[in-house]
């Protein structure tokens, strides 16, 4: 009876053990790169703003070309008049007739006063302009605002390319602490093998108590880096999660792909970065705007000449005619700006200096980037090749002493002890492989891409 109560309370556990597991399982979902780029660009709320941000512009642009159109303003008033005007028309104004010889009448005979208008009155209607000469300057905003929308646009671009950046950097950083775990793993196991190895040697009296100690030191600083690195890894996968805003308390990360070597001669990715990179696009459509402002101060100094007609309907003022259309020319000129946009036009000219200062800034700075990411291109191909063979020597090496294991003529110290030192070749080779991929990425980055 009491064993069966023991091995059902042991199904128990084993049940309770596989559905908590189950549970992580759920929880913890595997990634790639490509997902958590994707998750990252659709969940910024940085990118969301910038997409609000070009329809502000494109909302901008549509307001600014209603303005080359006719404006049309109603009018329309109410008014009581309390007091009249009164007109009195003397006596004899109009002339006089004879009536008889000798007898002539004046017209009017008496004076005569008449109220001018009436106590209510009512005014409307409509007034049509048509700018002519504003046409230029107002053609000239619209291509301003289609610059700043382009800025706008440029912004957005750059910062994809920046989540895109962050999320392979954190992305590879990952991978290769989780490498390095796997050496400081193997690293633990040799140096406990080793300990237990002393702790035989101390009860038969063949070593002394410093050797313990210090194989226990080993022990501690190995479980101190494996402590370290999985600290790191956390903050890292903790990263992602906040960069690309899933909803998972834990991922994992699928391994690296197979990887292609290629590398372009050094002239195509400066000729690239000319006309692809985000910050020197970005610093050409502020020369563009620049001189787009001084051709506006420019054409400021016209008049603002126009076509004007309408139609006006009063009733109340018995002078004036109840129905008036009316269609003119309108001419508004302040000369006051003739004075003022000089000192615009030299804020605009001092503005595009400052353009091309920073187009250049920019080019030398871009050149020097795109030389450094490419030497640590380079530089990462060639320690994937020492890699490379350091590892395929420590392979020979691990299969060597398996062999001579199963042949019983060889300690499992060695076998950990080359089995730690081949982890170490792995993650050396593993590090300069992401390194490689994350100066590819820099140069994509800078050429745009």
């Amino acid at each position: 009876m009491k064993h069966k109560l023991i091995t059902r309370s042991l199904a128990l556990l084993f049940l309770l053990f596989g559905s908590c597991q189950m549970l992580r399982a759920q929880e913890s979902v595997t990634y790639s790169l490509r997902q958590l780029t994707d998750s990252a660009l659709k969940n910024s709320h940085n990118l969301a703003g910038k997409d609000w941000q070009i329809k502000e512009r494109s909302a901008k642009i549509a307001e600014d070309k209603i303005k080359k159109y006719p404006s049309v303003s109603l009018n329309g008033n109410y008014l009581h008049n309390f007091i009249l005007d009164r007109i009195t028309i003397p006596a004899g104004t109009i002339g006089d007739i004879q009536v008889s010889p000798g007898n002539n009448v004046l017209l009017p005979n008496t004076d005569k006063t008449f109220k001018v208008g009436k106590y209510n009155t009512y005014l409307a209607g409509v007034n049509v302009y048509q700018p002519i000469t504003q046409q230029l300057k107002i053609n000239t905003g619209i291509e301003v605002d289609k610059q700043d929308m382009a800025f706008v646009e440029k912004e957005k671009q750059k910062l994809c390319l920046q989540v895109k950046l962050s999320v392979e950097r954190l992305y590879y950083g990952a991978l290769i602490a989780r490498k390095k775990l796997e050496e400081a793993q193997a690293k633990l196991e040799l140096a406990r093998s080793r300990f237990d190895d002393v702790e035989s040697a101390l009860l038969a009296g063949k070593t002394i108590e410093a050797d313990r100690s210090g194989l226990q030191a080993d022990i501690a600083d190995q479980e101190q880096s494996i402590l370290k690195l999985n600290i790191q890894v956390g903050d890292y996968i903790s990263d992602l999660i906040n960069l690309t805003g899933i909803s998972s308390d834990s991922l994992r990360l699928e391994g690296e792909e197979p990887m292609v070597y290629t590398v372009d001669p050094l002239h195509s990715y400066l000729s690239a970065a000319m006309t692809g990179n985000t910050d020197l696009q970005m610093a050409n459509i502020s020369k563009s705007k620049a001189l787009l402002g001084i051709k506006a101060a420019r054409q400021a100094n016209l008049p603002d000449l126009g076509l004007v007609g309408g139609y006006m309907y009063q009733s109340g003022n018995s002078i004036l005619p109840a129905d008036n259309p009316y269609l003119g020319v309108s001419l508004k000129w302040n000369l006051q700006d003739l004075f003022s946009n000089k000192a615009i036009e030299k804020q605009r000219e001092s503005q595009a200096r400052q353009a091309d200062e920073n187009i250049a800034g920019t080019r030398q700075q871009l050149t020097a980037d795109v030389e450094k990411a490419y030497r640590k291109v380079n530089e990462s191909l060639a320690l994937i090749s020492v890699a490379q063979k350091v590892v395929v020597f420590r392979q020979q090496e691990m299969k060597l002493l398996e062999d001579k294991k199963a042949a019983g003529i060889v300690l499992k110290q060695d076998i950990l002890s080359a089995r730690s030192q081949l982890a170490r070749s792995e993650s050396d080779l593993y590090s300069a492989q992401l390194s490689y991929r994350q100066a590819v990425s820099d140069l994509n980055f800078l050429t745009g891409k």
